[in-house]
């Protein structure tokens, strides 16, 4: 097995000369997406919008499921396959940006998951906007060779367009749906209307074409709508879709709380995770309750809950009434990198920074980004820090022992210390300042999205869960664009889930 993030700076893809083939999969045009351009945030308006004039999602997602129920979709949404009781399956978030970082993932995910059953993407499959034009580069294309099906739950950016692409390609070629009623002048959904970004009318036109990229009879999936379940093997794997806001509906949350009755172990999959960046979210039903109610019920027998939405991988394990719940985040499919430097030090649900694991480690992160806004700003001398500087300063501020232990003795200096500060590196909580937080707060919102680089590392990732009947092995595969990690991908994080 090659050496990890963990192991060595070389693990982590730092000094590689040779960058890996997954350029010759690219188109040979690729649109770079940045999320500093005015163009792109207007097109990306709708979650803004929904949170000023009210969010539609609830209601547009219940059009979406009737229209599915009146096609012969199964009532419960629940898939049965006919996988064994030992098989594998994939999962990789928030991929959809169709740039280097993408597809730098693709060779690892196609040699990792070669005998696997299935995939799920876990939100956000096509940025910005969810169109069905983008969905030839950036699913059809990258993942052509992945031999079996792919399942998908939509994130924030799929509902861009009212799900209407998604509903295309993960649900029986859906027809559009009905135009609604023009609402009354001067309400708050009239506004909302006026400012609502929509479709083009000839969006999609290719879209017949690129999909005979995954054709095969053993590639195809149907699901019942934009939530599921899957029966395969011991397990039920559960994917909810949290819209534009990250909530659930009420009825989406009827039918959650009903699937997860009875003795079989579930695993969640959702785009609005419920435990990141030391800090517990746990996703509202409308209604009352919430999903993180439902996961932690002893009689629902939940060993995981898996989301994306954030780009990074993240793990709390989490005790609940005797048991432990592994609280992942998984995002890092392909979308640029948010930050792991900013998370400060861990104390949440009784999970401390011995029992936390995050890709890319936070040296590594803080690391990263000072190369990246040194070469932005053009103040490379001072802000670009070594992987063994910025180790050594996360250490200082968490008050943690290095993940990876830096070959020779590091100074810290006053530079050192300040550019961590202004790239929102986290701290211990006795350390936080009243100008600390709100650093972190900024840079973590305002910053972290124009992160987009094309030159390795990527510090890119994607899972793979092996299932038997008694446990399920979870593990964290790297992608960080150079060749070494392409032809062996390291593994950054494993951990193995009792089921009795």
């Amino acid at each position: 097995m090659s050496d990890s993030s963990r192991d060595t700076a070389e693990g982590a893809g730092w000094g590689s000369a040779e960058r890996g083939a997954y350029q010759q999969l690219m188109p040979q045009k690729v649109e770079k997406i940045s999320w500093l351009d005015p163009r792109m945030l207007w097109a990306a308006r709708n979650g803004v919008v929904a949170s000023w004039f009210g969010d539609p999602t609830a209601r547009t997602r219940n059009r979406w499921v009737e229209q599915r129920a009146a096609a012969g979709a199964p009532a419960d949404k629940v898939i049965q396959r006919d996988d064994p009781d030992q098989f594998s399956f994939m999962v990789i978030g928030d991929t959809g940006e169709g740039d280097d970082p993408q597809y730098a993932v693709v060779p690892g995910f196609l040699k990792v998951g070669q005998d696997t059953r299935f995939a799920v993407v876990a939100s956000d499959v096509i940025y910005p906007v969810g169109s069905a034009d983008d969905y030839g580069t950036k699913f059809f294309r990258p993942y052509q060779d992945y031999r079996a099906p792919i399942y998908a739950i939509p994130g924030n950016h799929d509902w861009y367009e009212d799900l209407g692409a998604f509903m295309r390609v993960f649900c029986d070629d859906a027809p559009p749906l009905e135009p609604e009623p023009r609402p009354r002048p001067l309400t708050r959904a009239w506004l909302r209307s006026l400012l609502w970004h929509r479709p083009r009318a000839n969006d999609g036109q290719r879209l017949d074409e690129v999909r005979a990229l995954r054709s095969a009879a053993a590639q195809q999936a149907v699901q019942p709508g934009p939530y599921w379940a899957v029966d395969t093997g011991p397990v039920r794997i559960i994917g909810i879709d949290t819209g534009l806001l990250g909530t659930l509906d009420a009825e989406q949350g009827a039918w959650l709380r009903e699937v997860s009755q009875g003795p079989r172990p579930k695993i969640l999959i959702t785009g609005s995770p419920l435990y990141v960046d030391g800090e517990h979210h746990p996703c509202a039903i409308d209604g009352g309750g919430t999903v993180d109610d439902i996961v932690r019920a002893p009689d629902h027998h939940y060993v995981a809950a898996i989301g994306g939405d954030i780009h990074n991988y993240q793990r709390y394990p989490v005790q609940v009434d005797g048991r432990t719940i592994q609280y992942v985040v998984a995002g890092g499919g392909g979308a640029f990198m948010h930050a792991t430097h900013t998370i400060p030090h861990i104390s949440v649900a009784n999970v401390t920074e011995k029992d936390f694991r995050c890709y890319p480690l936070r040296g590594d992160s803080l690391a990263f980004y000072s190369r990246l806004y040194g070469r932005r700003l053009r103040l490379r001398r001072f802000f670009t820090l070594t992987e063994a500087e910025a180790t050594a300063v996360i250490a200082e501020r968490l008050g943690i022992t290095p993940t990876r232990t830096p070959g020779e003795p590091t100074r810290i200096t006053r530079r050192t210390r300040l550019v961590a500060s202004l790239l929102g590196a986290g701290g211990r909580p006795d350390r936080t300042s009243r100008f600390r937080l709100p650093v972190r707060k900024i840079y973590t919102q305002l910053f972290s999205p124009s992160s987009a680089t094309y030159s390795p590392p990527f510090f890119k990732c994607f899972l793979r869960l092996d299932v038997t009947p008694e446990t399920i092995r979870l593990r964290c595969y790297a992608a960080t664009g150079n060749r070494a990690q392409e032809i062996d991908p390291p593994v950054e994080d494993e951990i193995t889930i009792p089921l009795t």
